[in-house]
């Protein structure tokens, strides 16, 4: 379990990216999103948009949000860690030092699973997350990973 003070929390915030294609109604996915996230952070959750364009000439939606709630911030992590099955944890400590880079941790959760409020590890379409860890060395990172559940 992580620390609940804020001032001694290890998360500083987190960035969350996703992307609504054409076929996707936009609603849907930042909904998916708010269906990672703890009740506290999904009530907060605003989203930015910037219309893109696909490589075909599709439209695609950016979405974006940061989350700033360094009380609130450890629970995403925590829930994360008790939704992931045991084979996604697996996968994840296999490739953990991947997910690492500086003072961050990221993560790419799918997509279609989260719109049906389960969580899967993926790389293919994902929500991405960026948890910037505040002075947090790449090991202590990942024993708070461990900490945190994330890890078999």
């Amino acid at each position: 379990m992580f620390p609940s003070s804020s001032s001694k929390s290890p998360i500083g915030y987190i960035e969350i990216r996703v992307f609504s294609h054409a076929t996707e109604d936009q609603t849907k996915v930042e909904t998916a999103v708010r269906n990672t996230l703890p009740e506290a952070l999904a009530a907060e959750v605003s989203f930015t948009q910037t219309s893109c364009m696909g490589h075909h000439g599709n439209p695609i939606v950016l979405s974006q949000a940061k989350l700033t709630d360094r009380t609130a911030l450890p629970s995403f992590l925590e829930k994360i860690g008790a939704a992931l099955n045991s084979l996604d944890k697996e996968q994840f400590a296999d490739e953990l030092k991947q997910h690492i880079e500086k003072h961050n941790l990221y993560l790419r959760l799918d997509k279609q699973s989260a719109a049906l409020g389960k969580v899967k590890v993926s790389s293919n379409d994902p929500i991405h997350f960026k948890i910037h860890f505040k002075n947090k060395t790449p090991q202590q990172i990942m024993e708070l990973c461990g900490q945190a559940g994330l890890l078999p």
